[in-house]
Order: C-alpha cells, then sequence, then structure tokens
C-alpha cells in the first residue's frame, strides 16, 4: 500500500514528526453494488503536527455517501462504519508503518543492536577480541 506525504523526507525527519503528534492514517470507504458490498482501504496518508485530515478524507466520504448505501443489507451497515472512521480522522496506523519504515531505513546503524540491556555487533569491532554474537570463549 502506498504511503502519500512523505515525499522527500527521510525517516528521521518523520520520526521527529510523530513525536511531535504527526500520525498516519487509511480512510475506509464502502462500494455497493445491489447484493454485493465492498470494504476498502484508501492509500495511507501522513497527517503532518497541527495538520487536519478532511483535505485527505473528503474524496473518500463522497465516494462512500454515494456509492456506499446500495447493498443490501450490509451497505448502510458498512458505509455507517466508515463514515463514522472518515469524521474522526481515520484509522491510525502510525505504530505499524513506522514500524516498517525503521527496519528498512538505509540510514540507520544496523551494526550493532541492544537486547534487554547487552549490545551485540554483526560485525567484528575494531580492536577487539570479543565474539560478535556474544557467543561465550570457553
Amino acid at each position: 500500500m502506498k504511503v502519500k506525504n512523505i515525499e522527500g523526507l527521510r525517516v528521521s525527519e518523520i520520526r521527529e514528526m510523530v513525536g511531535q503528534g504527526g500520525k498516519f492514517v487509511y480512510f475506509p470507504y464502502t462500494i455497493s453494488i445491489v447484493l454485493a458490498t465492498f470494504k476498502r482501504p484508501s492509500s495511507i496518508y501522513f497527517i503532518r503536527p497541527g495538520e487536519g485530515t478532511f483535505r485527505y478524507s473528503y474524496k473518500h466520504v463522497a465516494v462512500n455517501g454515494v456509492l456506499g448505501w446500495w447493498g443490501i443489507p450490509w451497505g448502510p451497515i458498512y458505509t455507517i462504519g466508515a463514515m463514522y472512521n472518515q469524521f474522526s480522522g481515520g484509522k491510525d496506523v502510525t505504530q505499524a508503518v513506522m514500524s516498517e519504515l525503521i527496519q528498512n531505513d538505509p540510514e540507520a546503524n544496523t551494526s550493532t543492536y541492544n537486547i534487554n540491556g547487552t549490545v551485540s555487533y554483526n560485525t567484528q569491532p575494531q580492536g577487539d577480541s570479543q565474539s560478535p554474537y556474544n557467543v561465550p570463549r570457553n
């Protein structure tokens, strides 16, 4: 799924904005065709700190309002649920997106990691004869 509104930003800048109140959201919407009702998610949008969600949700509200009601019996039920999510600012998926971004950050230092306070190395540190994987030597 494509993430919109992060063009030109580095992961460190996104992380800082999320710390200031930014978030990642998507807007579910419903399309109905008489006996078939489809629930769909929009793209994921990055909402910057202090920015509202209306400019990203209005088109999904319109699709929902026009095409969502017509399926019997689930069209009206799904449409009301989707509109609730749209008017309340979308479904927040910040933690999942940040986890994915941080994991795939090309600028991240992945030569070390810290598990329960024990620092381990993926590579042999310079001038250190200790095993890079914290395996005790006999």
